[in-house]
């Protein structure tokens, strides 16, 4: 029943977005600018206003943390690995190997929230805020070595800069921790605008990302979609399944780690693509075939 009472619900809101999308009742335009809402204000909202809250709970969790940087930093490696024998375009490259460990937030939040409550946010929070800086480094790195764009060090610099500093889920995540850390108590009137506005988020995000799923690119790229899914939703979950045992990480820290290791893909992987000239119909099937896969990865999850 856990499965159905929660996984369903976001797959049917993931299809609701597709549909209304396939009908041109939503249009580009208008997910394009959903998604602006979602990652710029509604979503950094949300953590600032999750994190900040829960001050009765330490939500820190060291084994945790390093688990899910180890897992990344080694899929990531494996990934590199598999470019390297497999003599992969340097085109497709950059896009194969983002699908290999870059991870939806807006689907692991809307999971979390619905078992595990708002421990499991915090943990989950802070988590994110860890592993997305690494990611964001990782991703720039293995575009820009294989872009064909010719960029400077300043230029690099510049680039992995503003996608660190300027990351708004990590300026909400930390803003979120120093009022935790503070013993800031938010008023009434601050927890009632900030629920009306979290309301919205996560299926407004989950309508966006249904929307923005194509097939297009799948018949060309099955392969390397099929093989950047088995790293992202049976390697990383392994890995992470192993480190979190290490790491004596137990209890609501250990599902929080295994929902978010059993995520899919992230749709910022096309974004990220499309900037620096990599393979963005190889990106779509990634995260087409990860999203549908999830569903299994993520039943399991929950079952552990």
């Amino acid at each position: 029943m856990i499965i159905l009472d929660t996984i369903l619900p976001l797959f049917v809101l993931l299809l609701l977005g597709w549909v209304l999308r396939l009908t041109q009742i939503t249009t580009e335009s208008f997910l394009k600018t959903a998604d602006k809402l979602v990652y710029y204000i509604f979503f950094p909202a949300m953590l600032f206003w999750k994190i900040g809250n829960s001050t009765g709970s330490t939500g820190f969790s060291l084994g945790l943390c390093l688990a899910g940087i180890i897992a990344v930093v080694l899929v990531f490696s494996l990934g590199l690995v598999y470019i390297h024998k497999s003599q992969m375009p340097g085109f497709q490259a950059g896009s194969f190997s983002q699908a290999c460990y870059r991870f939806n937030t807006y689907i692991g939040m809307a999971i979390v929230m619905n078992t595990l409550g708002e421990e499991g946010v915090r943990h989950f929070g802070i988590l994110v805020g860890f592993v997305i800086p690494l990611i964001n480094v990782l991703a720039v790195c293995v575009l820009i070595w294989h872009s064909d764009q010719n960029m400077n060090m300043k230029e690099k610099l510049v680039f992995f800069a503003r996608a660190l500093i300027s990351n708004p889920l990590i300026l909400g995540c930390v803003a979120g921790l120093l009022i935790s850390k503070s013993g800031f108590v938010f008023p009434r009137a601050m927890n009632n605008t900030f629920g009306l506005m979290t309301a919205i988020t996560l299926p407004l995000a989950l309508i966006s990302i249904g929307g923005t799923l194509s097939f297009r690119g799948l018949a060309c790229h099955t392969r390397a979609a099929l093989t950047a899914a088995c790293f992202k939703l049976l390697v990383l979950p392994v890995a992470g399944f192993i480190l979190l045992k290490i790491f004596f990480v137990t209890g609501i820290p250990f599902k929080t780690g295994m929902i978010f290791f059993c995520l899919p893909t992230s749709t910022a992987i096309y974004v990220l693509s499309a900037q620096l000239n990599s393979d963005t119909e190889l990106a779509s099937a990634a995260i087409m075939l990860s999203t549908l896969f999830s569903f299994v990865s993520l039943s399991v999850a929950l079952l552990l």
